[in-house]
């Protein structure tokens, strides 16, 4: 296959640079000159990232295919920069078993516009009660190395400490979705002021804090991995900083939605702002943004969590928690973090690409934009800008929470190990996409 020649990018928002790539690799950068029969991508202006790395996607394949697919997903995903995804397990069947989280792998494979990894679940059928197969799936085809039963707690304190144990032997991790059930029975938004005006039962930031809480001390006693998934509120932040400090090895996510959103959105009883966790208050947003600077909460995940429109066009009450967030999520940091001055292009790089790829244990996605790295490449129009819309989704589903909302940036190209899946902005169609892939 004859090579791609990328010119005049700025590698992290820094220096401009041509960077070559041949065979899945990049090869050369610096100042180059174009070789006979390589395809030349224009990228004055742009800034050149590591391709984005999702640790938390909802891709719904097997059993969800009404709000989306493996293939819908990694489009959704492309588009938005990613070049891979960890896909959760809250799939019908679960992925509980290494036949399961082998299927999703596969079909990551065969699709091609992203790296697939599938996230194991930590019990039989999420349910709480018995560990699922954490070493089988280990084992499997599919080397899983995070397990969750996100959409649910592990709320059993014996069964996390045991999960906690099992993993440590294989450099697993626990990724824990913090939420005390008992104090979220029937909650349905933040629970503050606002959702006594507006008649709904309050979710306490309590219920998150006090099982982050249990958790690092469970992480410490064993000596394992645990990450929190969607922090969302400010004493969470408090607890994960507390917990670090102390040297315990715990890693922690933010998505998009909570960096932006506030429960104000809830006012007009707009079922696209009902998520799990729920949006919280501006104070809390303030010290999310704050933790993924100072480095406090590691990553930004999407938890992209597609719903049909009858989930999502209905009372508050009867609702489906979740929002899309592939397509959308670099335009949001950017809008949260760069344009703020809170976080430079490196440090983009670092929370949505370098970091979540080493907390998955995703060899060659956590690599530098250096000659000998694998050839995962995002390039995005940092003054570009526009309204958003649901013409802006690639995805199956339509429930994104930014209609009608200013975003900046914009993906011009996306290259998954040396293969385009965007180009100017457009996602490359499947035919030509596998002919690439045959012949190189």
């Amino acid at each position: 296959m004859s090579g791609i020649l990328i010119r005049g990018a700025a590698l992290l928002g820094g220096d401009g640079a041509d960077i070559r790539v041949v065979d899945g690799t990049i090869v050369a950068v610096g100042t180059l000159s174009a070789e006979s029969g390589e395809q030349i991508i224009d990228a004055e202006g742009l800034v050149a990232l590591p391709g984005l790395v999702d640790l938390h996607t909802h891709l719904r394949e097997p059993g969800g295919e009404a709000s989306e697919t493996v293939l819908s997903g990694t489009r959704a995903a492309a588009a938005g920069g990613f070049t891979a995804v960890f896909a959760m397990a809250n799939t019908t069947p679960v992925a509980d078993t290494a036949g399961v989280v082998e299927q999703v792998e596969a079909l990551g494979r065969q699709h091609g516009y992203a790296t697939v990894r599938p996230i194991g679940a930590v019990t039989v059928g999420l349910a709480g009660q018995q560990l699922a197969e954490l070493g089988a799936m280990a084992s499997s085809r599919a080397q899983v190395r995070v397990f969750s039963d996100d959409g649910h707690c592990v709320a059993d304190p014996l069964i996390m400490r045991r999960a906690l144990e099992y993993v440590a032997a294989f450099d697993g991790v626990i990724a824990q979705h913090a939420q005390e059930p008992r104090l979220t029975e029937g909650a349905q938004m933040n629970e503050g002021p606002l959702s006594g005006e507006l008649g709904l039962t309050g979710w306490p930031a309590a219920a998150e804090e006090s099982i982050i809480a249990r958790d690092v001390l469970l992480a410490e006693h064993t000596n394992s991995r645990l990450h929190v998934c969607h922090v969302s509120t400010a004493g969470s932040v408090d607890v994960v900083r507390w917990a670090k400090a102390r040297g315990i090895r715990v890693t922690a996510e933010v998505t998009p939605h909570h960096l932006l959103l506030t429960d104000e959105r809830a006012r007009d009883y707009d079922a696209r702002f009902k998520v799990n966790p729920p949006l919280r208050r501006a104070e809390d947003v303030e010290a999310l943004r704050a933790a993924v600077a100072d480095g406090t909460i590691d990553i930004v995940a999407t938890d992209h969590a597609p719903h049909p429109d009858e989930s999502k066009e209905c009372a508050w009450s009867e609702a489906a928690f979740g929002m899309v967030g592939l397509e959308s999520a670099l335009s949001v940091v950017q809008h949260a973090l760069v344009d703020t001055g809170m976080l430079d292009w490196a440090g983009v790089a670092r929370v949505l690409s370098t970091t979540p790829a080493h907390i998955g244990r995703l060899a060659g996605y956590d690599a530098p934009l250096t000659t000998g790295s694998a050839a995962h490449l995002t390039l995005v129009d940092p003054s570009a800008s526009r309204t958003w819309s649901t013409d802006d989704l690639r995805g199956q589903s339509r429930n994104t929470p930014y209609t009608g909302i200013s975003l900046p940036g914009r993906i011009v190209a996306t290259l998954h190990s040396g293969v385009p899946t965007v180009l100017d902005g457009t996602l490359v169609d499947p035919e030509t996409l596998a002919a690439s892939r045959e012949v190189r």
